[in-house]
């Protein structure tokens, strides 16, 4: 007997294919419950973004009516009649702030920053139209670097901020030290 020949008789030959469907099936299942994850994603958010629009709409009633409402309070505020007690209202805030300003906390922070051979001449302070505490100084030191220093150290506190040096005196007969008008932003501990 001769060896065997292997004859394929079916149309088609044989194919593993099983493998390849399986893969097919699990693929496509896969992507459909992706699918499906991202509509209900996208369902949720929609509704989601109805509720914000509703509460958008909700805020913006709330502003047109605030701002209504304040549109007819500065109209009562810029009638004739009451031109003196915002006058004086405003005075009256203006002293409150005045007041508010604590000397002791001054002359404490600036006791931080400066240094040991700059006096302090005159303080002065003030408050800007934007309710800032402004320091208006003048100070004395035998030689410019210690000035400088003061400014430097004033720049970097918490307390203090932006610091100009508008003006100095050189020493005179009658006044040995260096003099400088310094300026600069306070903002007080609450």
């Amino acid at each position: 007997m001769r060896g065997a020949i292997p004859i394929n008789l079916s149309s088609d030959p044989f194919r593993r294919d099983r493998p390849i469907i399986l893969l097919g099936w699990a693929g496509g299942a896969a992507l459909s419950g992706l699918f499906l994850y991202l509509a209900a994603m996208a369902w949720i958010q929609r509704s989601e973004a109805t509720d914000t629009r509703e509460a958008l709409q909700n805020a913006q009633r709330q502003l047109s009516a605030m701002n209504a409402e304040q549109a007819r309070f500065d109209g009562e505020l810029r009638l004739p009649a009451n031109a003196q007690s915002i006058e004086h209202s405003l005075f009256y805030n203006q002293l409150l702030l005045r007041k508010g300003i604590s000397w002791t906390g001054i002359f404490n922070d600036l006791e931080k920053v400066l240094p040991h051979n700059v006096r302090l001449i005159s303080v002065r302070p003030q408050v800007n139209s934007t309710n800032q505490i402004i320091l208006d100084m003048v100070v004395g030191s035998q030689s410019p670097e210690p000035v400088v220093d003061m400014v430097m150290r004033l720049e970097g506190s918490a307390r203090f901020g932006a610091t100009t040096v508008s003006s100095w005196l050189p020493p005179t007969q009658s006044e040995p030290l260096f003099r400088y008008r310094v300026t600069s932003n306070y903002a007080p501990a609450l």
